[in-house]
């Protein structure tokens, strides 16, 4: 009986390997979809935040004399001329930057302020009678501004308008007489352009005029016959184009 049952194991055994090796091969896997790209979007440029910066350039302007007798020097027949029109002023400047602005669609309104060290200066030498060496000297060594500034946003390319009050360091003396010096308040209105080329460096290039107004220079520093005489009035505009690059916070 157990070798019949054996037999008939084998039997069934090998009957299945048979029916096995007769059914068809399972195929291949389906192939994988493919995985969808998602493009990660580009953020867009604000011109909003808050920044600060460096700035530097050059400056040319014009400084008038204006005297009721013109300016003689310690009494002597030997005259500056000052009194009878402008002379050039120019110089350097550089200092820092602070500002901020805010952007609706692609407009864009901010506020911003500067102090720059400058060395402009210009002397006159306009001396009848021999007397050359003698001559009217204007020059500045600090300007600060507090300005508006409106402008257009092409992305990160902003053009814009600025203007506000200007303040500076206005000093004037003739011949070798020492000179007098004043904080004067003024004027500044300009413009400008600026381009975004990091996410939060910009550079810009601008121009600005500024009037600081007149100073009254009195005997002791603008005119000299005995130590009297009336006072001179001493103005300074400015032609500033200059340079900076600024770093905005977020």
């Amino acid at each position: 009986m157990k070798r019949i049952l054996m037999a008939a194991a084998l039997a069934l055994a090998a009957g299945g390997q048979a029916l096995a090796a007769d059914l068809p091969q399972p195929g291949p896997p389906p192939p994988r979809a493919p995985a969808t790209y998602v493009p990660v979007p580009v953020p867009v440029f604000t011109w909003t935040g808050i920044y600060v910066g460096v700035n530097g350039g050059y400056a040319f302007g014009t400084s008038n004399w204006s005297s009721p007798v013109g300016t003689a020097f310690f009494g002597t027949p030997c005259t500056t001329n000052c009194s009878t029109g402008n002379f050039s002023t120019s110089g350097w400047l550089g200092g820092g930057t602070i500002g901020g602005n805010y952007q609706w669609g692609q407009f864009v309104l901010g506020i911003e302020g500067d102090g720059d060290w400058t060395n402009l200066s210009g002397t006159t030498y306009s001396t009848p009678g021999g007397c050359a060496r003698y001559g009217c000297t204007t020059q500045s060594d600090w300007l600060a501004t507090v300005r508006g500034r409106a402008g257009y946003a092409f992305d990160r390319f902003l053009v814009y308008g600025t203007g506000g009050g200007a303040f500076g360091n206005l000093q004037a003396a003739a011949g070798g007489l020492p000179f007098s010096s004043s904080t004067q308040t003024g004027w500044t209105a300009g413009g400008g352009v600026e381009f975004a080329f990091m996410p939060n460096l910009t550079a810009k290039v601008e121009y600005l005029y500024v009037s600081l107004g007149n100073q009254s220079c009195g005997a002791a520093n603008c005119y000299s016959v005995s130590g009297v005489g009336p006072a001179t009035t001493v103005s300074l505009t400015e032609n500033i184009v200059r340079a900076g690059i600024n770093y905005k916070f977020w």
